[in-house]
């Protein structure tokens, strides 16, 4: 066999390990921009919804408004609108360009990403009107899902262990989204002002990409009687037919992350809003936002724990997370937990279901799949959180609605 088979079948090009460090280091800081802005979106879901919709308190038998500070008897303090609504808006559009991102000119999908996450913040900033705001988020969906399908695809062409370093880099953004945002309304810093001091995080991602990131070398051209001695799964796909009967290898993969994702967003966006202590240190709006801070901690953990932990069996983590939303569900309905210490503690053992099911799905994917392959692969298998956190979405508007017209509970009386 030729020194170019050889190549090929190597995968992708072996590059001088001294400067690998920069590569690994360039996909961290794009999983952390990438995933940034559509964070930022959810942790402020409850905020964006308030400025156009005043929460009310929903009575039984009426569904007129009652007095908000009575809560024995009477409804439940929830928006009209459910932060399911914002989940829609942050993620169908990110579907909708996974799908479509691979026919257009790479330069074009990273120039995409790039400006568009920096609209997105400057509208949901300068947002007069809920159209403004809702607009935002669609182009901070957008911006994500072209930057996921883009950059995981790319990955292809280095280090397998990029991967590891951009979950980790997606898992950072949870934390470092959900908690600059929480600690920035803390500090009665305004939403527009947040949302002007995150434009940062547009250009640390060019940066990345454009000066930290090393170029992949070119592999040799591989001639027809070189192809011809490959082993059947190392050859490249070939026409729609051929890519479209691969789908069905890729299952085993998709339906796992999908389900987990939906058990996961259909909690994070239709029970978390419902979720409410009183006599804490923590006032109801505060408690949503660091529900999500402590979520996207326990995804940072474990989107960042593949080089020390993997596993197989994927579908185990959709098992758990069903548990969950078994337990948020009666929590929100029945208020039992004694106190949010224990919630808190739950929800942490939710982002790790979720980070683990994501990274261990993408990290077995880089060592069972062949290389010429990866690339195609990958652009499908991350559309499948999409499908699982879209469908989260249509089901947490009216699961959220149904329990707003239930009466108020008193945690203790109950």
């Amino acid at each position: 066999m030729s020194t170019a088979d050889e190549q090929v079948l190597a995968g992708p090009s072996v590059r001088s390990e001294r400067s690998l460090w920069r590569d690994l280091t360039a996909y961290w800081i794009l999983g952390l921009c990438n995933n940034y802005g559509y964070v930022v979106m959810l942790s402020a879901a409850h905020d964006i919804i308030g400025q156009f919709h005043h929460e009310v308190v929903l009575a039984r038998s009426s569904k007129e408004p009652a007095n908000v500070d009575d809560d024995i008897g009477k409804g439940r303090h929830c928006h009209i609108v459910s932060t399911g609504a914002i989940l829609l808006a942050d993620i169908l559009p990110s579907l909708f360009v996974k799908i479509i991102m691979p026919f257009f000119p790479f330069w074009v999908q990273i120039a995409l990403a790039v400006s568009f996450s920096a609209a997105g913040f400057l509208l949901v900033g300068f947002a007069s009107f809920k159209w403004m705001a809702l607009l935002g988020v669609i182009i901070t969906s957008a911006s994500s899902g072209i930057g996921e399908t883009t950059f995981l695809g790319y990955s292809s062409s280095f280090n397998k262990n990029v991967v590891s370093t951009w979950s980790s880099g997606t898992g950072g953004a949870g934390v470092i989204g959900s908690l600059s945002y929480a600690t920035l309304r803390s500090l009665n810093i305004s939403p527009r002002d947040t949302m002007l001091i995150m434009l940062l995080f547009p250009c640390i991602e060019a940066l990345a990409f454009w000066v930290m990131l090393r170029k992949p070398i070119i592999l040799p051209v591989v001639t027809v009687e070189s192809t011809e001695q490959l082993i059947a799964k190392d050859r490249p796909l070939v026409g729609f037919k051929e890519k479209l009967a691969y789908i069905k290898k890729l299952v085993k993969y998709m339906l796992p992350l999908g389900l987990v994702y939906l058990f996961e967003y259909f909690i994070n966006q239709g029970l978390f809003e419902l979720i409410y202590f009183q006599n804490t240190f923590l006032d109801r709006a505060s408690q949503y936002r660091w529900l999500n801070v402590v979520y996207q901690i326990g995804v940072f953990i474990s989107r960042s724990s593949v080089n020390i932990f993997q596993f197989d069996k994927i579908w185990l983590t959709s098992v758990f997370q069903f548990i969950n939303v078994v337990y948020f569900l009666t929590e929100v309905i029945y208020f039992y937990t004694p106190n949010i210490w224990l919630t808190f503690t739950i929800v942490l053992w939710e982002g790790l279901l979720g980070g683990s099911a994501y990274v261990n799905t993408f990290y077995r994917m880089s060592k069972e799949i062949a290389p010429i392959n990866q690339q195609f692969a990958m652009a499908m298998v991350v559309q499948s959180d999409s499908y699982g956190i879209a469908l989260a979405g249509f089901l947490a508007i009216p699961v959220h609605n149904a329990i707003c017209l239930l009466p108020a509970l008193v945690r203790g009386l109950t």
